[in-house]
């Protein structure tokens, strides 16, 4: 073999071929391959739409490992021993630092991570059913899901006050259902969720960082508005998509504003002015090809001062049903939105912890696009160009899609092609954009494998404090254990508080967490004993009052024609009722609170061979309503370990005939 093909470092040797086996190095080198050549013979903008329209399994091929092209710094290997200690790692018996908030995708969920030891601590039911808990069964969920048990959560994002977060709420988008929840930190659990009317897709929430005041949600979809079967049903240049605004304490939707394009990610500024979208098909297509037909889609800027004037003025319309006020300001320009040039198919746009800059991420181009906030309101007044507030755009690698930030003007932007992450610093890039000879690149790290979403402790807020970043990767391939068909996600935990990036943990993750936050511990203030207080608290005193029963001593069936109600404490180890009589094809709601004050010890309710199961926590009343079947003995139980004679806490359901 020549020298210079020993030294190749794209050459995969002839044992390799034959068997079909390689080394993790030669396999890297394969996937270096696969997209260095797909893109050389087929087109880099067709390549890269088709690896990064959308970082889901269903819709990107596991592509492979591309070389860095973009400034001559080289990646940092991500490789680490397997036996060495992660830096940061959380001992036995120690907590950590942060609380982590995960999406749950496809599951309808949201997860709670500790970080740094990266343990799943939590799964909160949200848009889905739930077996352990009762969510999506028990009479409060069922109640707010409207008989949807499923649901597609992209972005979780926490509450503010001041520019940082408060530790009261949590929000969360369903993509399937166009539905916004919302979580309560105090018990961790879903405590509301609102429909969005005339929208498809919600994909991008924020809410405003200046106090919790609205949560802000794209449309990803177009839909001909009103979407009623005949209007515009064969014209998409007049679809549309809306940008809608919920009040995050009432959880009541305000408004929407109607746009052109399809809206992706979501940001807010830090003084309650602006609210932003990425645009991508600007065009209205309907498919890949049209999709891409223009050179540049846009940044969507929303003037929520002038927006609000708007309505309350009742300078507005509805569309279709909907009472909620809409206005209308596709295609052009106008005192509402600003459309502000960036390169082609935009998805992340992430606000840095000044409140200067947006940083915007073109999918189909390696650059990020750096937005001075500062300069909006003389683009909207006509002083400049909407185009004039870019003022940078860094060559960052191929197929940027979101950036965190360490609080020290450095930026971590994902690359989804080259699978990094590219560390890089705004004010270098600023320089680079007005002329000077600087590179704003400062390093590279491969992550494995095709990272999606990245964030940051605290990179949300005012007081990001770059102590670690997650790398949500997409594929983790050869980095454990086969488990058959579907494989894990990859969670990469990187140490960004030094010089140089380090890679401290891998973990797989049940698919398909798109995005997350970090929170410092001391912001959130959990409780341990349910505080009795909250709209499922009030529907059960108010069925209480009704009925004339106390709901933490009482032991009464109550009858009303073929309803029964079932009022039921629990006390470890027993249920203060033994036995109760139903007859068969009764509606039965059995009400049960938990009289135990102690810290985690929670009971539930087992009806067997009726599809009866739910949690109640200490102090805490949840219920669920059923048929009662064909006639005989049903014995009911507590399903939760709860004391040394946790089994023999249970009664009987009779059944007549």
């Amino acid at each position: 073999m020549a020298d210079n093909e020993q030294n190749d470092p794209n050459k995969i040797d002839d044992e390799t071929l034959k068997t079909g086996e390689a080394t993790t190095e030669s396999k890297t080198m394969q996937r270096r391959q696969f997209v260095t050549r797909g893109i050389a013979g087929i087109g880099a903008g067709f390549v890269g739409a088709q690896l990064i329209a959308c970082s889901s399994k269903e819709e990107a091929a596991p592509a492979a490992k591309a070389t860095p092209k973009t400034s001559g710094t080289k990646a940092t290997p991500a490789h680490a021993p397997a036996h060495a200690p992660a830096h940061g790692s959380v001992a036995p018996g120690q907590l950590d630092d942060y609380y982590g908030f995960w999406s749950g995708g496809q599951s309808g969920e949201v997860r709670v991570v500790g970080v740094p030891s990266m343990r799943e601590l939590k799964r909160i039911p949200v848009f889905n059913r739930d077996s352990a808990s009762g969510w999506g069964r028990d009479d409060y969920s069922t109640k707010i899901l409207g008989g949807t048990n499923s649901g597609d959560t992209h972005h979780v994002h926490l509450s503010y006050d001041g520019g940082t977060y408060d530790g009261r709420y949590a929000y969360v988008n369903d993509k399937a259902s166009a539905r916004l929840a919302r979580l309560r930190l105090d018990t961790f659990e879903c405590d509301a969720i609102v429909d969005l009317p005339n929208a498809a897709g919600t994909h991008g929430i924020f809410p405003q960082r200046h106090k919790t005041g609205l949560v802000l949600c794209n449309s990803e979809f177009r839909l001909p508005l009103p979407n009623d079967g005949k209007t515009d049903m064969d014209d998409p240049s007049k679809w549309g998509a809306m940008h809608t605004a919920v009040d995050g304490e009432t959880m009541e939707v305000k408004w929407q504003v109607m746009v052109e394009g399809n809206m992706d990610l979501c940001a807010t500024d830090y003084t309650g002015l602006y609210s932003f979208a990425t645009c991508y098909n600007s065009e209205g297509a309907l498919n890949l090809e049209g999709m891409m037909a223009a050179d540049r889609d846009v940044l969507y800027a929303f003037n929520l001062a002038n927006i609000e004037k708007a309505v309350a003025a009742g300078k507005t319309t509805t569309v279709g049903d909907s009472k909620v006020p809409v206005i209308d300001a596709r295609g052009e320009n106008s005192e509402f939105v600003l459309r502000i040039p960036v390169p082609k198919s935009p998805h992340g746009v992430n606000m840095d912890p000044t409140g200067k800059y947006a940083i915007v991420s073109g999918k189909l181009s390696p650059t990020c696009s750096v937005v001075d906030v500062s300069k909006i309101a003389a683009a909207f007044s006509g002083e400049i160009k909407p185009r004039d507030c870019v003022v940078a755009e860094p060559e960052v690698g191929l197929g940027p899609l979101h950036t965190a930030f360490d609080g020290r003007g450095n930026a971590y932007t994902s690359i989804f092609i080259d699978s990094v992450i590219t560390k890089w610093s705004i004010n270098k890039a600023i320089a680079a954009h007005n002329g000077e000879k600087v590179d704003p690149i400062i390093e590279k790290m491969d992550v494995h494998y095709q990272v999606g979403h990245t964030n940051a402790s605290m990179s949300e807020t005012k007081d990001a404090d770059g102590k670690w970043l997650i790398a949500l990767c997409k594929f983790s391939k050869d980095r454990f254990l086969n488990v058959g068909l579907l494989h894990p996600e990859n969670d990469q935990l990187i140490d960004i508080s030094g010089e140089k990036m380090k890679l401290t943990h891998d973990g797989p993750t049940y698919p398909e967490p798109h995005d997350c936050v970090i929170v410092k511990r001391d912001i959130l203030k959990p409780v341990q004993i349910s505080p009795r207080t909250g709209p499922r608290f009030d529907m059960y005193e108010k069925w209480a009052r009704e009925d004339g029963v106390d709901l933490q001593k009482d032991n009464v069936v109550k009858r009303k024609g073929k309803n029964v109600r079932v009022y039921m404490t629990s006390l470890a180890p027993a249920f203060g009722m033994q036995e109760f009589k139903v007859k068969a094809g009764d509606t039965v709601q059995v009400i049960v609170s938990n009289q135990d004050k102690v810290e985690d010890l929670s009971h539930g309710f087992n009806m067997t061979g009726h599809d009866v199961n739910y949690l109640v926590n200490a102090q805490g009343t949840n219920s669920m309503t059923f048929t009662a079947g064909k006639p005989g003995v049903y014995w009911f139980y507590c399903p939760w370990f709860c004391h040394a004679l946790h089994l023999e806490m249970r009664g009987r359901m009779i059944v007549e005939a």
